[in-house]
């Protein structure tokens, strides 16, 4: 009997022959660009694309050249101009790509070439602000290029920068903070890294590793601010220096009496557990109930993010009743937002806000704006972007509101979302940086205020001359 030899008679093998062959010709096809002359896109948007000092954008797009190109006028926009709002419209109409996590790795391996590219020389500072540094604990874990702008746009020679990164994160993305970390003294990574999970103890640590190596730091800063990697600020360094001293050593943070389903996260134990949704694993609700909180202390709620003092950090380190609170939240639901906004009642600590006080909503506290779709039209307008777990990504068309509010940073802003709100923002905190140390200089070639001269110029920090 005879045996057939050939694999094409076989119809398992003929099947996985021919799968082959249309992958490998799709494959050609996209590398070729076909596809875009036979199902004509919605075109695509490149962002910041001219920033990437690597091939890799400009190989991967170069047909791209002759696409529209949008000059976008940020005054106009912050102006509510219907026509500058009408471009941005337009440019979210269509694929937004922004620089991936190689490119930023790629821009920050030559140093001295990225910080001339971004122009960090040109950063101008005031004798206020040089005598007042401030404190950054950033918890980031994915989009490289906005750690990179928020960055860029809170960059100040006399601050100093801690970032923590996710260590479940990309390997692109390690390796692009990490080297943008190496670009600057004043920066860098968290000397002890966490697998962060959302809603776990895991996020409030991430913050104290930061803490903790800032206050070991010879850097004497007065405040410190946390952010994450969706925040901006709202104002320039200087108009932040000048707020943070009308604190007089007090703290910024949201602290309210908690609700009944609030309370709920901190009267039982809760597990870490695996989910079958977006998270991986999160704490997870059980029937055993907790021990009440530790020397007497009255749980009060509010939000992960603060403007803390310095000597209040110091007092977190240190104090037992604060290690003690720390260990009675690990297995609670988000201590993150309850831990600060409970720490600043205790009574005796510095920038104490006195138990009996009245709730500090988050917007009376100017730590962080954040606009919820259930409040829209009644607390403020309707989001322009879109929304994520029932948070507004803002647009292009909020820049004003933004700006006007009285806020100090905001969440939550995405390039690939509205990258014109992004850029025109940083331009508008440039705009605004420039404008004060004018008026500094002004102020100081009139006689109001002795600045000296090589201070009146802007320079570069890391020019050891």
């Amino acid at each position: 009997m005879k045996r057939h030899k050939c694999p094409y008679k076989c119809p398992s093998r003929r099947k996985i022959l021919i799968l082959c062959v249309t992958g490998w010709l799709i494959a050609l096809l996209k590398l070729l660009h076909v596809e875009r002359h036979f199902f004509p896109s919605k075109g695509i948007y490149l962002v910041e694309h001219f920033l990437s000092t690597s091939s890799y954008v400009t190989n991967r797009y170069s047909h791209l050249r002759n696409e529209i190109q949008y000059e976008i006028n940020c005054s106009s926009i912050y102006e509510q101009d219907p026509h500058e709002i009408g471009k941005s419209l337009e440019i979210r109409r269509k694929e937004i790509i922004d620089l991936a996590d190689e490119d930023v790795v790629a821009m920050t391996s030559a140093c001295h070439v990225y910080r001339s590219l971004r122009k960090y020389h040109l950063k101008p500072v005031s004798p206020e602000e040089e005598n007042f540094p401030i404190a950054y604990s950033l918890v980031v874990h994915k989009d490289a290029v906005m750690v990179e702008r928020l960055i860029h746009s809170l960059y100040s020679h006399q601050n100093i920068y801690c970032i923590h990164y996710d260590q479940k994160a990309a390997k692109s993305f390690k390796s692009a903070v990490n080297n943008l970390a190496k670009c600057f003294p004043n920066i860098f990574i968290a000397s002890k890294l966490e697998t962060v999970d959302y809603a776990h103890i895991s996020r409030l640590q991430a913050d104290f590793n930061c803490l903790s190596d800032l206050m070991d730091s010879s850097v004497p800063w007065k405040y410190v601010i946390n952010l994450c990697g969706q925040d901006f600020p709202l104002r320039s360094n200087f108009e932040l220096v000048a707020e943070l001293k009308k604190l007089g050593g007090g703290n910024m943070l949201e602290t309210i009496k908690p609700s009944s389903s609030k309370r709920e996260r901190f009267t039982y134990h809760y597990e870490l557990m695996k989910v079958p949704y977006e998270y991986m694993q999160m704490p997870v609700k059980t029937n055993i109930s907790k021990n009440p909180p530790p020397h007497d202390i009255e749980v009060f709620v509010g939000s992960a993010y603060f403007v803390l003092s310095r000597a209040f950090i110091q007092y977190t380190l240190e104090s037992s009743l604060a290690k003690d609170f720390f260990e009675w939240s690990r297995d609670t639901y988000s201590p993150d937002e309850h831990f600060w906004a409970t720490l600043v009642r205790v009574p005796g600590v510095p920038g104490e806000v006195p138990r009996s006080a009245q709730d500090i909503t988050d917007l009376q506290s100017k730590t962080r704006l954040v606009k919820w779709n259930y409040l829209e039209d009644h607390l403020y307008p309707p989001c322009t972007g879109t929304h994520l777990r029932s948070v507004c990504i803002y647009g292009a068309a909020e820049l004003r509101w933004l700006l006007n509010y009285g806020h100090w940073f905001a969440n939550k802003f995405d390039s690939k979302v509205d990258p014109v709100l992004v850029k025109c923002l940083a331009e508008k905190l440039a705009e605004q940086q420039r404008e004060y140390e004018t008026k500094t200089s002004v102020s100081a070639t009139s006689g109001k205020l002795e600045v000296p001269s090589s201070q009146t110029k802007p320079r570069d920090p890391h020019d050891t001359k």
